[in-house]
């Protein structure tokens, strides 16, 4: 029947051979539709912890908790769609572009977040530490399977591009890190930058033009503006402590 196939199907793409042997036994056995969801459900919970793990993602703020009404500018409805991962699906990339403290690693964490929950395979890393981890190899063998490494990722996220100046060689490195990723994976790239000051963020490279080409090329690109959300959180928490420390001497 095509419930016993489902279920057979579901015991292949599971990889039970004892089961499969024995099928006649038990292919129309009461517990088996349990049985398979159990392993199903046991196998995709492993699979999501590993991920999130290996990841880089750590703790962050869910979009929940996002005060929209802070930043000056930001469009909602773009962030919204990026959080449904459809640009995944283009292999397109987005781009958030915002001063220091606006929210921009926290919409990235939130968007490789929903990555992970829908089955992709995602790294987030910091831009500095992804370019050092990079330059630091000197072997072209290690080098190239450090880049296929980066280059697997469904979603790779880099952060913070722009807080530091680097060499051309580090510029070289992530524009052959974009190519390999090129109109085949998605990635996400932070910036406190516009691309009109991105030679102040490598300076004397000659990649920087083609480099950008390649990031924005079917590219959602999000600028946001506003004061930091930081800054205003650690005046809130001094203001608090200043009142209960008024409220104990009173």
């Amino acid at each position: 029947t095509p419930l016993i196939n489902d279920l057979r199907q579901r015991a292949q793409a599971l990889r039970l051979p004892g089961l499969l042997a024995h099928w006649d036994q038990v292919g129309q056995a009461d517990w088996l539709p349990s049985l398979l969801t159990w392993e199903e459900d046991e196998r995709a919970q492993r699979s999501l912890d590993r991920r999130l793990r290996s990841s880089g993602l750590g703790a962050f703020k869910p979009m929940a908790d996002f005060d929209w009404q802070w930043p000056t500018r930001c469009d909602r409805p773009a962030v919204e769609e990026l959080i449904g991962l459809q640009f995944m699906s283009e292999a397109a990339n987005a781009i958030i572009v915002g001063p220091n403290g606006v929210g921009k690693s926290t919409i990235a964490r939130n968007i490789a977040y929903q990555a992970l929950m829908a089955g992709h395979t995602v790294h987030f890393a910091n831009a500095s530490a992804l370019l050092s981890d990079l330059a630091a190899l000197d072997s072209a063998s290690t080098l190239t399977r450090r880049l296929r490494h980066y280059a697997s990722f469904d979603l790779l996220c880099i952060d913070e591009v722009g807080y530091l100046s680097y060499s051309n060689r580090a510029a070289d490195l992530l524009f052959e890190l974009t190519n390999r990723r090129y109109e085949k994976k998605s990635s996400i790239i932070t910036t406190n930058k516009p691309f009109a000051e991105w030679h102040e963020v490598f300076p004397n490279a000659a990649c920087v033009v083609s480099l950008i080409d390649r990031l924005t090329h079917n590219a959602e690109v999000i600028a946001i503006e506003g004061k930091s959300y930081r800054l205003k959180e650690a005046k809130e928490r001094a203001e608090e402590r200043a009142q209960r420390r008024r409220r104990k001497k009173s």
